[in-house]
């Protein structure tokens, strides 16, 4: 039985219903025309962050289209872990769409806040502080196990590490932004993993 046909099928129809969502949403975060900074991001961050992310797209894209494509970085995987993967690209792609919902206007792909920029503490971001980078990382470990990838696993890995290294700038602006009040958030929040016992402490 040819395992990677099905399981290709399974992550186009994902990819389908989630990119329209993504696009909507980016879409409507840029209504306001604004030039967003992203220098500020820093050389190295500018140089390698965008570059990866579109080389795992890519490759995910082509084994979508034919999983042979990759088949050069392919690795054998028990069929019960790619299908985990399947379950965590679903809950996935409802973590990402809470998310976009979540931040509305507000979202954008650099470190600079808009000037109606709001400061978002409800949905996942009542327990972490950076949910958009949990659903990226999940998403691409999610891709890499149903496709059976270890090249799209390395990828998303160094991703998700540039994603962490440029949360430092991001969040040095919002405390510049915000003040007090994102110190204070960022006490009973945790980064990436939620913070337990903080919100019931503070309840």
């Amino acid at each position: 039985m040819n395992h990677d046909q099905t399981f290709r099928a399974v992550l186009v129809v994902v990819f389908l219903v989630v990119l329209p969502i993504g696009i909507y949403f980016r879409f409507t975060s840029q209504a306001t025309r604004e030039k967003l900074d992203r220098r500020q991001e820093g050389v190295f961050i500018l140089a390698t962050l965008r570059p990866l992310g579109a080389s795992f797209w890519l490759g995910a894209i082509a084994w979508m289209i034919d999983p042979r494509w990759m088949a050069w970085s392919g690795v054998s995987l028990p069929v019960w872990l790619r299908w985990t993967g399947v379950g965590m690209i679903i809950v996935t792609g409802a973590l990402l769409v809470w998310t976009f919902r979540c931040l509305g206007r507000n979202l954008t792909d650099t470190v600079v806040t808009r000037q109606q920029h709001t400061l978002v503490v409800d949905g996942p971001y009542r327990w972490v502080r950076h949910p958009f980078y949990d659903s990226a990382a999940l998403l691409m470990l999610a891709i890499s196990l149903i496709a059976a990838n270890w090249v799209l696993f390395v990828i998303g890995i160094a991703v998700f590490c540039l994603l962490i290294t440029r949360t430092r700038a991001e969040e040095e602006n919002l405390v510049a932004r915000f003040g007090g009040s994102y110190r204070t958030y960022m006490e009973r929040t945790g980064r990436f993993l939620p913070r337990i016992g903080a919100n019931r402490h503070r309840a």
